[in-house]
């Protein structure tokens, strides 16, 4: 009887243990392909920053197309890799028309980082649609921004910055009279990438401002090269707006066009302007002229015309040589002696330029740009 009890009491453990260990391996076995599903969405051919930045061209390589797999309104306008077509992950189906035909093109998918599955995502989609040279950049937008490059902005995000009357310096890279004159958007000011050396003294002192560049759309290259010099001057916001005054036309359905320049009066001293014409002219059209002030720079930041560039009159000799003739030159100060002393020696270094004024006139700068002058008696 005992033996009997001792032989059902040890199936029994025994039966115990099987089911116990049973359970126990069903659970990790169970668990194990959880482990194995939160890594599918990673997708199998991984590139890096380099790679992406050989492939990012002006134009683009038809044999390449590098897309933004993130939402467009909230990632893709406000900043994204040069040369990058928007196709959010969340509309791929809707999109796929957007993709080359050529099902051997290479394609670079990104998006927000490492921890972003979108652009994987949206490879595994392709790739299942039957294109074989498939990428992913893994550490996406973040990561081409911290690798010191500059990021492309949309139309949409230019109008809205406009619109808003946004604190920024929008430059025209295209040739003045040629395209700039015949057309260009809203509040930009024109630097040709041709004479971006002699004309770099019109951005901003502040090299934190943010300075975005466009030219004639994707084809373009002349916003980036402006770009690049910009960087290399040591600006440290600048941006790019890639699709360029064709897709502005396209947002906007209107744009600025130059306007005559008035008719420029000569003041009653020699090498002066006329007062009341300097008024019109900033009043109407104040990037028309070549506007230099040249008191010191604390006097400058205290106070000046929003159009004006700073060359303090002990410096100005040296900048003198870069002047181009294509605008009227106007020297400021606060009373018209510096400026008068400018003229003169404008006249004593470069007697070529014949288009140069000063104002005489006294004169009140306030912070917020704004300004009284009064003309002596």
């Amino acid at each position: 009887m005992k033996l009997k009890r001792v032989v059902t009491l040890t199936i029994s453990l025994a039966l115990i243990m099987t089911i116990g260990f049973g359970c126990a391996t069903t659970q990790k076995e169970a668990a194990l392909p959880k482990v194995e599903k939160a890594k599918d969405w990673r997708f199998h051919d991984i590139v890096d920053v380099a790679f992406v930045k050989q492939h990012v061209t002006v134009p683009m390589s038809e044999d390449v197309m590098l897309i933004d797999s993130r939402p467009k309104r909230k990632k893709y306008d406000k900043g994204h890799i040069p040369m990058a077509v928007s196709i959010p992950d969340s509309q791929f189906e809707k999109m796929v028309d957007k993709l080359p035909q050529d099902k051997n093109t290479l394609l670079i998918f990104y998006c927000e980082g490492l921890k972003c599955p979108l652009s994987h995502k949206s490879a595994w989609k392709a790739e299942k649609l039957g294109y074989t040279s498939v990428k992913v950049f893994a550490k996406g937008f973040p990561e081409w921004i911290k690798a010191g490059n500059y990021p492309s902005v949309s139309e949409n995000w230019v109008k809205k910055q406009i619109d808003n009357k946004a604190d920024l310096v929008l430059i025209d890279s295209r040739p003045k009279r040629k395209k700039y004159d015949k057309g260009h958007v809203p509040t930009a000011i024109s630097i040709p990438d041709s004479q971006f050396a002699k004309l770099k003294d019109q951005l901003p002192q502040d090299k934190a401002k943010l300075l975005v560049f466009y030219c004639e759309g994707f084809k373009c290259p002349l916003s980036h090269k402006s770009a690049k010099k910009a960087i290399g001057l040591g600006y440290t916001n600048v941006k790019v707006f890639s699709a360029g005054y064709p897709a502005w036309k396209a947002v906007a359905g209107t744009a600025a066009v130059a306007s005559a320049p008035t008719q420029i009066k000569a003041g009653k001293e020699e090498g002066s302007i006329d007062v009341e014409t300097f008024k019109k002219i900033m009043k109407e059209n104040p990037k028309s002229i070549y506007l230099v002030d040249v008191r010191d720079l604390d006097e400058f930041a205290a106070g000046a015309f929003k159009t004006a560039v700073n060359i303090p009159s002990d410096k100005l000799e040296d900048e003198i040589k870069t002047f181009s003739s294509d605008k009227a030159i106007v020297f400021v100060c606060a009373t018209g002696a510096r400026s008068g002393e400018a003229f003169y020696m404008v006249q004593d270094l470069r007697p070529e330029l014949k288009k140069v004024y000063y104002v005489e006139a006294e004169i009140t700068y306030n912070k917020d740009g704004s300004y009284k002058i009064v003309e002596p008696k």
